[in-house]
């Protein structure tokens, strides 16, 4: 399968996780995991490759990717800001936390900025109500997070990259 537009070690990573794979049978969900890890994300030629790696149809891979919001098939930027719009964030305000991270950040939400640095998304449901509102950066659970708080959070997910 030719691969035109990414760096062929990328490949040749994904294809050593699903060969160690014991079976390739439900194996789809973590490959596409693991297949995120490395690339950021999950483009189309990624996709038919995995399909191809796994001999699934490649609009199977393309159903699991488009249905679970953990999976993306755009290219995220440095710093992934999620901000959880399940109910009980947004009645606690995740609505203006939102729009506080889309203009400092100057990222609108779903996008990610032209420099590459930062993306903003809003999430269904993120699983943590007891901890709402919440935001997620790179991984990192902010809870009962209040719209004071947007500059702070924004902080410490840059010192925790940037040395002081």
């Amino acid at each position: 399968m030719a691969q035109t537009s990414y760096d062929k070690t990328l490949f040749d990573k994904l294809d050593a996780h699903i060969d160690s794979l014991p079976t390739k049978q439900g194996a789809l969900i973590p490959v596409l995991h693991k297949a995120q890890d490395i690339f950021g994300y999950l483009p189309f030629e990624v996709q038919n490759h995995i399909a191809h790696k796994l001999e699934i149809p490649s609009s199977k891979v393309y159903g699991v990717v488009s249905f679970y919001s953990f999976f993306t098939m755009t290219k995220k930027g440095k710093y992934r800001v999620n901000v959880c719009m399940g109910t009980p964030c947004f009645v606690r305000g995740a609505d203006k936390i939102l729009a506080k991270f889309e203009t400092a950040l100057g990222v609108k939400s779903g996008t990610t900025g032209e420099d590459g640095e930062y993306s903003l998304d809003a999430l269904r449901c993120v699983g943590a109500c007891g901890l709402a509102p919440v935001v997620i950066v790179n991984g990192k659970v902010y809870g009962r997070i209040a719209e004071a708080d947007v500059d702070n959070v924004i902080k410490d997910f840059l010192a925790e990259v940037e040395p002081a």
